[in-house]
C-alpha cells in the first residue's frame, strides 16, 4: 500500500468517511465531520501511521488532503518511492 492510500485511510477513520469516500480533494471544513476536534485526532492518527511527529505551524497549515501529503513528502514519507 502506497503511503498516499494509507493517509486516504487515515483521513477516512479519523474523519468517520465511508471506506469508499473520495477524500483528495477533501478542504478542512468542507465536510461537517472535519471540525477542529477532528483535526486533532487527523494529526494525532497520521502521526502514528507515519510515525512522524507534527508541529503547531504544520498543524494548522494542514487544510486539506494535498497538503497533508505535502507535509508527509517534507517529513520523508514516501520520499523513497520515487
Amino acid at each position: 500500500m502506497s503511503h498516499l492510500d494509507r493517509l486516504r485511510a487515515v483521513f477516512r477513520m479519523a474523519l468517520n468517511l465511508p471506506p469508499d469516500a473520495d477524500v483528495d480533494d477533501l478542504r478542512y471544513r468542507a465536510v461537517p465531520q472535519w471540525d477542529s476536534l477532528a483535526h486533532m485526532a487527523l494529526v494525532a492518527a497520521m502521526e502514528d501511521e507515519f510515525s512522524i511527529m507534527i508541529d503547531t505551524d504544520e498543524m494548522i497549515d494542514m487544510s486539506s488532503f494535498a497538503l497533508a501529503a505535502e507535509l508527509l513528502e517534507k517529513h520523508g514519507v514516501g520520499a523513497a518511492a520515487r
